[in-house]
């Protein structure tokens, strides 16, 4: 008799088979793709622009070209074929008939090329 005997134990595989959770094909570096574009801008150049399919869009500061792009397909289901980013920093302007001054907001904008054909509704 021996103090620590192995037992075998004989169990079927299909038995003891637990249920399959499933789990969702999102990465952990996956982004949430609607708050990267904050609003379309229209102005008098984003509207003659868009005669030419050329968008304009107000976005997150932290937003790049690759984000932009991916969050065009997402959201409007179109294919840009270049986007262009311009960075407007915040300053101070003169105002009144005292001189004072006052902070300005900065923004930053995608310019957003689409080909012929395709086109974004934004009203």
């Amino acid at each position: 008799m021996a103090l620590f005997g192995k037992k075998k134990e004989t169990v079927k595989e299909s038995a003891t088979e637990s249920p399959k959770v499933e789990v969702s094909k999102s990465l952990s570096t996956d982004r949430d793709l609607t708050s990267v574009i904050a609003r379309p801008r229209v102005t008098e150049k984003a509207v003659d622009k868009s005669e030419q399919n050329v968008y304009t869009f107000v976005v997150k500061r932290s937003a790049n070209k690759y984000e932009v792009r991916d969050a065009i397909k997402a959201l409007y289901n179109v294919t840009p074929v270049k986007v262009n980013i311009v960075n407007k920093k915040p300053a101070h302007r003169l105002v009144g008939s005292r001189n004072r001054t006052k902070q300005v907001s900065g923004m930053k904008k995608a310019y957003v090329y689409l080909k012929k054909g395709d086109t974004i509704n934004l009203v």
